[in-house]
């Protein structure tokens, strides 16, 4: 290739990549410019997409059935994984892991896990398995991880008291204690808007009277309300029936917040000018909220609703955890911390206490990309810090 040649690729390629003009750019356009700038916040918003891939496509990210147990392997340890061989060649691509060596002590029948370099355990990425649906749905017959002995457990992370493989439980459960925060907060997102909306625009007796509910529903202590609301369900519900409960408790004990912060936008927005010139030509109230003033302030609300996402989580996490919320054979990250809760699970098998570091690096990733949008969506914070 000739020099010329290279130099018009250069210029073809600069002309690609053009800069965004401040003075046309959109308002979503801005916020990208500003959320790019925020490393952390960016790092964070990709490892979440991610995550949530994972969590939506839990059967073909798993190895096994979150129900598959494997008695003779109860609280085995996580083992060591390698993806090369050292072989009289060299090395090769071989990845593997080593299994155990177990023995039983006849006093305590305490079963101990040793690490058998010699015995290994192969696996493939990508690999052809038996046929299952994809979501419920949609029939596959690959894996991301398949053994090539179909009989032969492995564990990468350990297993729990009925042998079951803690990294296809952990992914299970992302996708329960993920979708229930997502859709908690869609609830909330709606009647925070509609009440909000209403309490703000109109004002007066109306708004008296959204407050001093708000006011009392923020009275009563969170977790213990969370905690009424969802023992008063009945045990003889599904699993199912119970999980969308959940959200919608979720949402109803979360929306006083979101309300408050659309009051105050509506109460600020109602005497613009462009408000005033809507009515006029005769628009319904409802049609001046959806039209002219919802969208005038929906990058903030998408940033609070960020924001309130892990809070979702940690309340479905909680009550799981205090045997009040999802239930087995539900799994969710709450439901394996269940498995935690004992003394012998805390001093011999710490890694059921993984699906707690899940949350704490999820919880912590949408904080800063919550973070990221707030200072994004609002141009004057950094402003107004310094």
């Amino acid at each position: 290739m000739t020099t010329s040649a290279i130099r018009n690729l250069g210029h073809l390629f600069k002309r690609r990549k053009k800069t965004i003009d401040l003075s046309t750019a959109t308002q979503w356009q801005l916020i990208g410019m500003k959320m790019r700038q925020h490393k952390l916040a960016w790092f964070s918003l990709k490892f979440l997409i991610i995550v949530y891939v994972i969590a939506a496509f839990a059967e073909f990210f798993a190895p096994f059935d979150p129900s598959d147990n494997w008695r003779r392997y109860t609280y085995a340890p996580p083992q060591s994984v390698s993806l090369f061989e050292n072989s009289h060649d060299g090395w090769r691509w071989a990845p593997h892991l080593e299994f155990y060596k177990s023995e039983t002590d006849k006093r305590t029948l305490k079963r101990h896990y040793q690490l058998d370099p010699e015995t290994k355990v192969y696996f493939s990425f990508f690999g052809k398995t038996e046929s299952y649906e994809l979501m419920g749905f949609i029939p596959m017959s690959y894996k991301f991880i398949v053994p090539h002995d179909t009989k032969q457990p492995f564990f990468i992370l350990g297993s729990d008291r009925m042998g079951r493989d803690m990294l296809s439980r952990l992914i299970y459960g992302a996708r329960i204690s993920l979708s229930v925060g997502l859709m908690g907060v869609f609830t909330t997102f709606v009647l925070g808007i509609l009440i909000g909306g209403v309490s703000g625009y109109f004002g007066g007796t109306v708004d008296n009277i959204i407050q001093r509910t708000i006011e009392f529903i923020k009275s009563i202590p969170t977790l213990p309300l969370w905690m009424a609301l969802s023992a008063s369900l009945p045990a003889e519900w599904s699993s199912l029936t119970k999980y969308f409960l959940i959200t919608i408790i979720l949402g109803l004990v979360s929306w006083p917040d979101m309300a408050r912060v659309v009051r105050s936008r509506f109460m600020s927005l109602r005497g613009e000018e462009y408000v005033a010139a809507a009515w006029l030509d005769g628009n319904s109230p409802f049609e001046i909220i959806r039209r002219y003033m919802a969208p005038n302030f929906m990058s903030h609300i998408i940033a609070v609703v960020t924001l309130a996402i892990p809070m979702m989580i940690l309340g479905e996490t909680a009550l799981s955890f205090l045997g009040l919320g999802l239930q087995a054979p539900m799994v969710s990250w709450g439901v394996l911390l269940q498995e935690a809760q004992n003394i012998r699970a805390l001093a011999e098998a710490t890694w059921l206490l993984i699906p707690a570091v899940a949350v704490i690096i999820v919880i912590l990733a949408m904080n800063f990309v919550g973070d990221g949008l707030r200072d994004a969506c609002d141009p004057y914070h950094d402003q107004g810090a310094k």
